[in-house]
């Protein structure tokens, strides 16, 4: 018999099928419909991530640079499905996730999500399972925060891959980027405000200078005694090439990985002080936080020697705010 000839085995037969019904399909094909845009998709993870367990409309409304009204419909439809239940108090709303949707929702963003980016992802960082080494840095980083939930804890962490993955030009260290930016997130979600050094967020558009080289200016100037931290509403790949040598002078023995880290509520949150540098309104207004505004150069548009001067007029300032922070020395 020639391999072509068709035999009895090669027949399809019908079999019990275990699919499921109609009305089931149609129930989830709605809830999935309805999830499936990139907004609505950032705002359930916003809510879910948020350490208060809920979230304010004017949180979710920073997200993206879109209309009141856009916002709004888009929560709509969230509610409207039945993933989110909202409720009003004064003139704000806020929204939670559904009690009984919650864990379908943690398999979304913490199973799903991360499987779905991962190929790609895989290809260039050369891991062989990006979703098994994400649970493994989750699961170390809840021993640090027995504190928090562990599924917030996994949340946060692969929220961070994904949000640097997005950015990142060298893909080989991008783990170890993640377990550092997950750690920074985790540590302003449980830091106490009451207590501890004064703590100054910067924030500008790419991460890549102003706000990287403030935070440094701030580091080297208090000598500890204030913590600065950085970040950008639409990072870069890397920091500007004419910035990194300067924030290598300023901090020479230190061994942290200096690399643009998106904007993040829990960061605002956590900071006395907050100060934009460029990059718009797209702060969350968090009662008694303070903010400045400084209008100083970018470095990826000016020359070596322009850089250099741009650092001097942020180290004078930095000199101005560490004098209302640490008035005792």
């Amino acid at each position: 018999m020639s391999a072509a000839t068709t035999t009895a085995d090669d027949i399809c037969a019908p079999s019990p099928t275990h699919a499921i019904g109609d009305d089931a399909a149609a129930a989830i094909a709605t809830t999935l419909k309805a999830l499936s845009d990139p907004l609505r998709l950032r705002m359930l993870s916003a809510i879910a991530t948020d350490a208060r367990g809920e979230s304010c409309v004017c949180d979710l409304a920073e997200l993206a640079e879109v209309s009141q009204p856009t916002v709004s419909h888009h929560l709509k439809v969230l509610r409207d499905t039945g993933v989110l239940t909202s409720e009003r108090r004064g003139t704000w709303v806020w929204y939670r996730i559904a009690p009984a949707l919650r864990p379908a929702v943690a398999t979304l963003l913490d199973s799903f999500a991360p499987a779905a980016i991962a190929p790609i992802r895989a290809e260039h960082a050369g891991l062989t399972n990006v979703d098994n080494a994400l649970t493994h840095l989750a699961e170390a980083l809840s021993q640090d925060y027995p504190q928090l939930d562990g599924s917030l804890v996994a949340t946060i962490v692969r929220e961070s891959y994904t949000s640097l993955a997005k950015s990142a030009r060298v893909k080989n260290h991008l783990l170890a980027l993640t377990e550092r930016f997950a750690r920074q997130r985790l540590a302003d979600i449980t830091r106490d405000r009451t207590q501890g050094q004064p703590q100054v967020l910067f924030v500008c558009v790419a991460n890549a200078g102003r706000s990287q080289l403030a935070a440094a200016l701030v580091n080297q100037r208090s000598a500890g005694a204030v913590v600065a931290r950085s970040a950008g509403s639409t990072p870069a790949a890397e920091i500007h090439p004419h910035v990194r040598p300067l924030i290598d002078e300023l901090t020479p023995d230190s061994d942290e990985p200096r690399f643009p880290k998106p904007l993040t509520d829990d960061a605002v949150r956590a900071a006395d002080v907050v100060i934009t540098m460029g990059c718009g309104d797209v702060c969350p207004i968090i009662p008694g936080v303070r903010y400045e505004d400084w209008t100083v150069g970018d470095p990826a548009l000016a020359s070596a020697e322009g850089v250099a001067a741009i650092r001097d007029d942020i180290a004078r300032r930095v000199d101005a705010l560490l004098a209302t922070l640490t008035p005792a020395q």
